[in-house]
Formats: structure tokens, C-alpha cells, sequence
């Protein structure tokens, strides 16, 4: 069975080596700063051999977004999540992870696309799921969806009339 890292116990590792990456721990989690985040993945890897990338997504808390990074041991068994936050929304920016996990590219991928992150660095970084052209980042809680357009000469609408949910 799978053991979680305790973020308290990584933390306090990750400061004898790097002492200002760490933004935040909890028994669960640790919360690195983004210009940490590639050293800290690196140092991880080294130091407590963590080589798989599980998965990553985000988390939009309005007052900024969150990335959440889902990594593990498959040598000694070990689980560990790392949050990555970015402040400005407009702008929000994290180091890509490809160069340490391949297995980043497509997820770091759909969190551009849906969440707006960009991850400096990314071989190929361009839209996943949306078109190109498409306008905003649909998971975004600020995202509001344009209105749908009509065919010419069809009566306008609105959403849900048809269903009777007015």
C-alpha cells in the first residue's frame, strides 16, 4: 500500500536545501513558490526518489489559481501533492515540467487551455480541447459563456426556452 509524505515532513527537508521555495505546508500538502517549483521537483526526485507524475490539474479560488501537482515514489511507495499558486490571474505562469516528466505535456496542456496557466517552458504549449480562437478559459469561475449564435431569420431565443426552463 501507497504511503503519503506528510507536507510538514518535505518541507522541512526542502529548507535545508532550498530555504525559499516553501510557501506553505500542511500534514497533506506543501505549497511551493513558482520560480521554486522546477528545483524543488528536481530535488525531490534526488533526494526521495519521486519519478512518476500522476497527474496535475488546477483550481480556480478566485483570488488566484491554484496548480495542483499529484506525484509519486514507484520505487519506495510514497505520495505527495504539490500546490503551485499564482497571484495574478491575468498573467498566472509556472515552470513546465516536461523536462523532468514527459507525462506533463498533455496535462499541462489542458490546464492552459481550460485555466489560462501558462508554464514557461513547454515544448509545444497550445490549446488542448478548445479551438483555437476560442475566447477566454472556460473553467475559469470569472469564464462567462458567449451567447449562442443564432441562424439568420430563426427567432431569437433564449437559453432553456426550448425545455421550458424559463
Amino acid at each position: 500500500m501507497s504511503t503519503w509524505l506528510s507536507g510538514r515532513d518535505v518541507a522541512r527537508l526542502l529548507r535545508a536545501h532550498l530555504p525559499d521555495a516553501v510557501e506553505e505546508e500542511a500534514d497533506d500538502c506543501l505549497a511551493v513558490y513558482p520560480g521554486a517549483l522546477l528545483d524543488t521537483c528536481r530535488h525531490l526526485q534526488r533526494e526521495l526518489a519521486i519519478d512518476y507524475l500522476n497527474n496535475l490539474t488546477a483550481v480556480d479560488y478566485l483570488d488566484y489559481i491554484e496548480v495542483v501537482y499529484h506525484l509519486s515514489s514507484l520505487e519506495r511507495n510514497h505520495l505527495l501533492t504539490i500546490k503551485v499558486r499564482c497571484y495574478d490571474r491575468e498573467h498566472a505562469e509556472v515552470p513546465s515540467l516536461t523536462p523532468l516528466w514527459q507525462g506533463a505535456d498533455l496535462q499541462e496542456r489542458e490546464v492552459y487551455d481550460l485555466f489560462g496557466v501558462v508554464f514557461a517552458g513547454h515544448p509545444n504549449l497550445k490549446r488542448l480541447l478548445m479551438w483555437e480562437g476560442f475566447l477566454g478559459h472556460p473553467l475559469r469561475k470569472d469564464f462567462v459563456m458567449p451567447p449562442f449564435p443564432q441562424p439568420p431569420g430563426s427567432p431569437v431565443r433564449k437559453r432553456g426556452e426550448e425545455l421550458g426552463l424559463d
